[in-house]
């Protein structure tokens, strides 16, 4: 969505030197509701984000186009997109006529206005800019996050398990479940199973040494993704870091490594929600996975977990595919056996 109605999305080419004393490169540009985005034109990776608004051109009416993102010397922006110039120039005037003219009310309209821009400072933005954050962040910075928030796991649980035969029933398991990419096993200190940014599960040890069916695993996995009422999980780190980490991912592209760090720890020791029966039994039906063996994880008396078993979408009869093949799970199994 960008900041003109007869633009669903504008892109061009341009280049971009981050300060005076910089190598100029060539980036891709993103024109969005509030924002024009300047991202690598190779790894597609945010490299900044300028506020239309704030915008400044610095020679008006010739060609190519330089911009800056504000009064202060430093980042310069060379577009020779006519499309996009003409775009930026429209926000731009779009912008001078909106603006309140000097009259009688003229004090009156300011009070209002900072008492409104209060209010939305308050109540709005914070939300907006997380909402903002977690939704434009490309897939490539996605997996990024989900591989440093990994390494930080890793500090506490130690390295994630390999084998040749057990990383195959890993991406059979992966392929088996919508939604997932890659699926790392932890050997210590994770209980239960977490989604990370960019695609990246991660289980512990518990859901696939103790267990005799991996039903179990794929429980975990499928309660994982129903979590947190349904947020993705860029957008539950972003919301747990808060406002001002998501305005620098907006900015510069990068999330604060104390505040990875912190989330990672509290990602392991606090587990989302898990979500009311009503929902992960739809999900087990969508899945195509019983909900019995998961259940009796939870709890081996199946007291607290009766209505997962009583009204397992496949009681008593064969789900369509199994989960994994025998020898893929015996694999699986046995994935940490060198640790």
């Amino acid at each position: 969505m960008t900041a003109l109605s007869e633009y669903e999305r504008l892109e061009a080419e341009g280049i971009w030197r981050p300060d005076p004393e910089a190598q100029r490169q060539e980036v891709i540009l993103s024109l969005g509701d509030a924002t024009l985005v300047i991202a690598d034109d190779r790894s597609a990776t945010a490299l900044a984000h300028w506020s239309l608004p704030a915008m400044i051109r610095l020679n008006p009416g010739a060609r190519p186009a330089i911009y800056a993102p504000s009064a202060e010397p430093g980042e310069e922006l060379e577009i020779s997109d006519e499309t996009m110039i003409a775009a930026i120039e429209k926000v731009h005037a779009m912008i001078e006529a909106r603006r309140p003219h000097p009259g009688r009310l003229r004090g009156v309209l300011i009070a209002s206005g900072v008492v409104l821009l209060g209010a939305v400072v308050l109540f709005w933005l914070p939300g907006a800019l997380v909402d903002h954050a977690a939704r434009i962040a490309p897939q490539a910075k996605r997996v990024e996050i989900g591989r440093k928030l990994l390494t930080e796991f890793t500090k506490m649980t130690g390295q994630p398990c390999h084998s040749g035969a057990g990383d195959k029933a890993l991406a059979a398991l992966a392929e088996r479940l919508p939604g997932q990419q890659v699926i790392e096993v932890l050997p210590e200190a994770l209980d239960g199973a977490r989604l990370l940014p960019g695609g990246l599960a991660v289980v512990g040890r518990n859901t696939i040494a103790g267990p005799d069916t991996p039903e179990v695993v794929a429980g975990f996995l499928i309660a994982a993704q129903r979590g947190a009422a349904g947020e993705r999980p860029l957008h539950r780190m972003l919301d747990w870091l808060g406002p001002a980490a998501a305005l620098r991912l907006l900015t510069t592209g990068d999330l604060p490594e104390k505040g990875i760090a912190e989330y990672a720890q509290q990602l392991i020791q606090h587990p989302p929600e898990r979500p009311s029966n009503d929902t992960l039994l739809h999900a087990f039906r969508d899945a195509g996975v019983s909900s019995t063996p998961y259940a009796y994880a939870l709890d081996p008396t199946g007291e607290s977990v009766l209505g997962l078993i009583e009204a397992d979408p496949f009681k008593g009869q064969p789900a369509p595919r199994p989960v994994l093949e025998d020898a893929q799970w015996v694999a699986l199994q046995d994935i940490c056996s060198a640790h």
